[in-house]
Parts: C-alpha cells; structure tokens; sequence
C-alpha cells in the first residue's frame, strides 16, 4: 500500500526491536527507506536482526543494548542514539507479560511486567520528548499496546494496568506535546503469533497458534504467512491470528507524513475480536493442574 521511499530519511528506534513485532516493523521500516536503531537486552540476538536488515534492505542499522526497566540505562542510551543523528520516532514495543491468577501474584511478579512496559516506555518518551522540546524538533511516538485497554483481560492484570496507563499517556502527551509538533499515537494488537507473546497472552488460541510461535514462525517472510495459516482460530471474527506484516504496514502509515493529523489515537488491529471477548475467559474453566503447567512452563 505504502509506496517506496516513504521513510526515506526518517531515524526510528524500537524498542524490543530484535525479535517478534519490533522486528516486523524494522522490517517494513527498513524496506521504506528507514534509518533504524534496535533497541533490547540480548546484543546477540540485535545483532542477528541487524544482519539480516542489511542484507535484506541495505538498511543503516544502529543496535544499542539497554534494560529500558533501568531509567539510567535508557538515557545512556539515547545519548548514545543521538551520537549518530537525531531520532525521528520512537517505538514503545518492549514488553512482558504472562498469565497468572492474579491473587497470586507476587509484588516481584507484577513489577517483572510493570518495569518494561509501564516504566520502560515512559523512561524511553519522557528522552525523546525531552530532547525534541529542547532542540525544536518535531518528533513521533508510537506505543504497541493491547485491546485490554478496552476490555480489561482477566489473568494478566499487570499488564491490562500498563497498557492502559500507556494509553493515557499517548492521550495526554497529544495534547500538552502537540504544539510542539510531536505526534503520540498507539497500535492495539489482537492475537498475533510471536514465540513471546503469543502463548504467553493467548493459551486459549490452539495448538496449531502455539506450534508457530514454537516453531520459529513468528519471524518475519514466508513462516508468518505459514503461522498464520495453520493457527485457526475460531475465537476470532475472521477466523484467524493476525500477520505480523499486517501490523507493520498499519505501524509504517502511522509513522509517515501520511498520518500526520492523527495524535492520540488508539487504532485496534485484532479482526475485530474485543468486540466479541477479551479472549481470557476460557481460562475460568482452568483447574489447579492447568494453573500448575502454566507456572511450570515459565520455569515457576
């Protein structure tokens, strides 16, 4: 839909961006004439992804490690970012989440997900902002959040609070950073199959969903379009999981000159399924050794 060279120019860091949808963006990204900096924890997995953007699109591809839990790390980083040319976007993708009862729940568990993706993301706008008021640039912030923001999601309530909490942030930094020409919109995925998210968020969505994400499908190319396939899933209005390249494309509009009158916007990308449930309610039927494989799986 978008045509060449439409990022042509434009400096966007992702957060999380060395795997699942942090990955698919790059990709779009970087095929769009996009200059890049991947941000995560893992250097050798930033580097895989890095690799393959440039020799897939010719990318410029700047990786940078940092815990973005972490607020010192996260403006080391940006200074860092900044050596090599002001940054245009921010993408807020860097996330954790799992399925808990929630009376269960230790303090530790909840800020284990609370950190990355509440605090995180704010730490990483809170730099760009800073420095895009500063200097009087214009600037671009895009949150991946979730349809809980609509519906709530029984059993992963930490993280239902954080994209929520993001979601006022896109809508209250719309207004107060609008004058200053920096843009804040969000994207709310439904199920799409990454090895993270995907089982962790969605156990009700089939074998064949959770196979694709095991299986390595959830990168980008031809395995999405397999993964996708094969993961029927009935829950869902259309009958299926989403393509990360679908998300992406939404994600690249958003980003350019295209969509420069939205701000504050949260758009839902999920074939329409918050409108039908939240997707957590076959969990009410689990028992304690359903529960009880479901913490085994994450190592307790």
């Amino acid at each position: 839909m978008l045509q060449d060279g439409l990022l042509r120019g434009r400096r966007i860091l992702i957060t999380g961006g060395g795997s699942g949808l942090g990955l698919a963006m790059a990709e779009r990204f970087a095929a769009l004439g996009a200059q890049l900096v991947l941000c995560g924890r893992r250097a050798e997995l930033l580097a895989a992804a890095r690799d393959g953007l440039v020799a897939r699109h010719d990318a410029h591809v700047q990786t940078l490690t940092c815990d973005v839990r972490e607020p010192a790390a996260v403006e080391a980083m940006f200074d860092a970012a900044w050596q090599q040319g002001p940054l245009d976007v921010l993408v807020n993708n860097a996330a954790a989440t799992f399925i808990a009862q929630t009376e269960r729940l230790s303090a530790r568990a909840a800020d284990a997900i609370l950190g990355p993706t509440l605090h995180g993301a704010l730490y990483c706008t809170l730099q760009a902002g800073r420095r895009w008021i500063d200097s009087g640039r214009p600037g671009m912030v895009l949150s991946i959040l979730s349809t809980s923001t609509r519906t709530g999601r029984a059993f992963t309530v930490p993280s239902a609070m954080a994209k929520s909490g993001l979601l006022a942030m896109t809508r209250s930094l719309a207004v107060e950073w609008g004058p200053h020409g920096i843009r804040s919109v969000a994207i709310a995925p439904g199920p799409f199959p990454t090895a993270g998210a995907g089982q962790a968020l969605d156990p009700t969505a089939g074998r064949a969903f959770a196979n694709a994400a095991s299986n390595g499908e959830a990168s980008t190319g031809a395995g999405v379009e397999a993964g996708a396939r094969a993961a029927a899933y009935p829950a869902n209005p259309l009958g299926r999981v989403g393509r990360p390249p679908e998300l992406a494309e939404l994600a690249a509009f958003l980003v350019s000159d295209s969509a420069a009158y939205i701000n504050g916007e949260m758009i839902a990308i999920d074939g329409g399924q918050h409108l039908r449930t939240s997707g957590a309610e076959d969990l009410l039927a689990w028992g304690p050794d359903d529960w009880a494989r479901a913490r085994g799986g994450r190592g307790g």
